[in-house]
């Protein structure tokens, strides 16, 4: 889905000499996707990007399933997991299948003595709480509450925070996130109907070339297993770049809701995709204006998919008692529906204030042992009058 963009210095043609001032050659790197295949980016380095100094110990961080085959309405309390000072040890699996794993996280400090790099999955980044930017090679992105943060496969980052109270939640995907195909034009533009346009999204600027040498930690994970690499140069030493793969950025408050006379189905509120499953974004809204309209969603059963609601903010009138950072997982096979008494009051309702995202994976998910340190047991009773 990224337009074509550059930043920095290159070369008026790929693959030819492009020299430094000294005369010596820039290190040219084909970022690229599906082989050679889909998006890429040309990056151009001060050095090498080969220049491993030493490799450390691999070590596991794949998920430990404690449920996997379950039929039974569940809810999380996110915010019960507790800070930690460190990004990545910060980052709890809670949902997981083969498309994708659903974290939360709860840092306290920036990455300040290593950098990271998700080889195998395209990281989707939605800021709960704290602002700050994230650092690529490709430039530098600002981020604040309700933003997702759209980190491609391959691409070394970190994430520097403004504060110490900052909550994520974190889409790992095994598959390219892109919008909705329904979304784009046969050029790639998003179309007039979208419900948002291209100059909603936010692309790196600041690029800085840190030509530096030294011991940079880079941690790999790569099949369930983190690799401490250590690097003899700084990997943001990118002196320019163009192509389609990089960061970028877009709003939770930039997502224009679709509305209608009645009850509009979860599709219209889609954001993004991959293989398997969607994500969408609920946004305050005006509610259906038919007469006889009921604002509440109907009953209804996911027959070949999963339902994943991640609540951020607001008021939800299909059910009470929802707290900021609360997961509920309906699983296909079973109805769910409004809370008893939501349909009847949420009947002359004009809008919505709510603030949720949702994921709908069409393979079931499994629960992890995180999750269930945070899991409210009585969940699936609470339909009952």
């Amino acid at each position: 889905m990224p337009s074509y963009y550059s930043l920095g210095k290159i070369p008026a043609k790929r693959h030819t000499q492009f020299r430094k001032p000294d005369g010596s050659l820039y290190a040219e790197e084909l970022v690229s996707t599906e082989g050679f295949s889909s998006l890429y980016s040309l990056v151009y380095h001060v050095h090498p990007p080969t220049l491993v100094k030493e490799l450390g110990e691999p070590y596991s961080v794949e998920p430990k399933i404690a449920r996997g085959k379950h039929l039974k309405h569940t809810s999380l309390i996110g915010f019960n997991i507790a800070p930690e000072d460190d990004y990545l040890q910060s980052r709890k699996p809670v949902l997981v299948n083969n498309d994708l794993h659903i974290s939360l996280a709860a840092p306290r400090k920036s990455m300040t003595d290593y950098f990271y790099k998700n080889s195998q999955a395209d990281e989707v980044v939605f800021v709960h709480k704290g602002s700050g930017t994230l650092k690529t090679g490709f430039g530098n992105l600002k981020f604040s509450y309700g933003d997702y943060l759209i980190i491609p496969r391959g691409t070394i980052y970190q994430l520097e925070f403004d504060g110490a109270d900052n909550r994520l939640f974190i889409v790992e995907s095994f598959s390219p996130i892109r919008p909705p195909k329904r979304y784009l034009n046969t050029y790639g533009q998003l179309m007039e109907h979208a419900p948002y346009c291209d100059r909603d999204i936010r692309k790196p600027v600041q690029l800085e070339t840190h030509d530096t040498e030294g011991d940079f930690k880079i941690l790999i994970k790569k099949q369930g297993l983190m690799y401490p690499y250590i690097y003899g140069t700084h990997p943001f030493d990118f002196i320019g770049w163009d192509g389609c793969h990089y960061p970028w950025a877009f709003s939770i408050h930039d997502f224009e809701p679709i509305t209608g006379r009645v009850h509009q189905p979860p599709p219209v509120h889609q954001t993004f995709e991959g293989n398997n499953f969607v994500i969408c974004s609920f946004v305050p809204r005006k509610f259906d204006y038919h007469p006889l309209a009921i604002p509440a969603p109907y009953n209804h059963s996911n027959v070949d998919s999963d339902e994943v609601l991640y609540y951020v903010d607001g008021d939800f009138m299909s059910r009470k008692s929802v707290v900021k950072g609360q997961i509920t997982l309906h699983p296909g096979g079973i109805p769910h529906g409004p809370a008893p008494g939501a349909v009847e009051k949420s009947i002359g309702k004009e809008a919505t204030e709510e603030l949720a995202v949702m994921i709908d994976p069409f393979r079931p998910l499994m629960l992890t042992d995180y999750a269930l340190q945070i899991e409210d047991p009585t969940y699936y009773k609470s339909w009952q009058p």
